[in-house]
């Protein structure tokens, strides 16, 4: 059985929650709540035809599945997230509380919510980390995968777990764009679906974002091609990726009102005797800050993988026009995007929900933080949530 691994690739007997292999539907409840689990999915055969074999997937699951499995939500973490949405046996806290938990939206003692680590991260699924058959990481031979990859892998948890439908698929950011991506290749298995804070596809200003990201990795002299494990990490590369990214989080008004022009402290950008030992501003601070905390909780590898992924997003790939692409979603759809976004524009998100059989309202959190608010403000669509998807 395939475990967990840390960002170094090695096997973590001693997962942060405790870890579980699958159980069959009829045991699920047994699990504790918020406890990480582990499927053998078997060979997946990918879009681009290379076959992945013996394909695991980490995932989490919280309350009851009923009896005829009809009240199973899935929510879709985003691009460096992890399966743990809310506090579940532990006081460990989730990162979407205001959405799933007891008494919240999706509330956790009427249905029973499931969260899968995407396939190619580092939080239990099959990634770059993981051991290839010859028992060593895949690094750099882990093929691209895609978004419709990850939903095909997804669809054989569901029916390991017993569930035929979703009651309802939703995310946010790279979260949202795998519940479209659900509702779309699986109409009859999706009844609602909540897409927040992205569009029906990659811009080329996204990808190009994108690219500066995974670039910056490559380029770290430690990174060896991707078979670093074992030896020094591009914590560099993965650190300046993530700066990179975060700009893109926040928006410029949020900068401006937290940091502005202030230095760090008692460093002096200002008063350097040389460029090198030159000071830093605050929101130099902030980003190195953020860079760094990453780098102690995810594998470059996967940062790498799960963002090619998101680069390959396109629902209407192979499928016509966008209109043609949707038709057959046979879901309620609830479409919100975030009014200070300039990474997934709302323009972006109109022209989905204009497309959606039925043209269901766009929604719009009003957040000045920029794209993130789609994470710490997603209490704004509690009301939508409650009397439309969760009544």
């Amino acid at each position: 059985m395939t475990i967990a691994v840390t960002r170094s690739g090695e096997p973590e007997t001693k997962p942060t929650r405790n870890s579980v292999s699958a159980r069959p539907a009829a045991q699920a409840a047994r699990v504790p709540d918020g406890t990480v689990q582990y499927l053998r999915i078997g060979d997946l055969q990918l879009e681009s035809g290379v076959q992945l074999p013996d394909v695991v997937l980490g995932f989490e699951t919280w309350g009851t599945l009923n009896a005829d499995a009809s009240n199973a939500v899935l929510i879709e973490h985003a691009l460096t997230g992890d399966t743990h949405v809310t506090r579940g046996a532990s006081e460990e806290p989730g990162w979407w509380e205001q959405l799933a938990g007891p008494g919240a939206p999706v509330d956790t003692d009427k249905y029973f919510v499931v969260s899968i680590n995407i396939l190619g991260g580092c939080y239990g699924s099959t990634g770059p980390s993981t051991p290839a058959p010859d028992g060593r990481p895949w690094g750099s031979r882990f093929p691209l995968v895609t978004l419709r990859d990850t939903t095909s892998a997804e669809a054989r948890l569901a029916d390991a777990l017993g569930i035929d439908s979703w009651y309802a698929v939703l995310g946010g950011s790279l979260g949202g764009a795998r519940a479209l991506e659900w509702a779309v290749t699986y109409p009859s298995r999706v009844r609602r679906c909540a897409v927040i804070s992205v569009g029906a596809s990659s811009t080329a200003e996204q990808i190009a974002f994108a690219q500066a990201q995974t670039l910056a990795i490559r380029q770290d002299p430690n990174f060896n091609g991707g078979d670093y494990y074992g030896g020094p990490e591009p914590e560099a590369g993965l650190a300046l990726a993530r700066r990179i990214a975060h700009i893109t989080y926040r928006s410029a008004a949020e900068l401006d009102g937290r940091f502005g022009r202030n230095a760090q402290e008692s460093e002096a950008p200002l008063e350097a005797g040389s460029l090198a030992g030159r000071g830093r501003y605050q929101v130099e601070s902030y980003l190195d800050h953020q860079g760094n905390k990453l780098v102690r909780r995810f594998d470059a590898n996967s940062y790498i993988a799960i963002t090619e992924a998101l680069m390959s997003h396109d629902v209407c790939r192979g499928r016509g026009s966008l209109r043609d692409s949707l038709a057959p979603a046979t879901a309620e759809f609830l479409v919100a995007a975030v009014d200070s976004d300039r990474l997934y524009f709302p323009a972006q998100s109109r022209a989905l929900a204009e497309a959606l059989p039925g043209g269901p309202e766009l929604h719009i959190i009003e957040a000045p933080i920029g794209h993130d608010g789609f994470l710490t403000e997603i209490g704004q669509l509690s009301g939508q949530l409650r009397s439309n998807f969760f009544a």
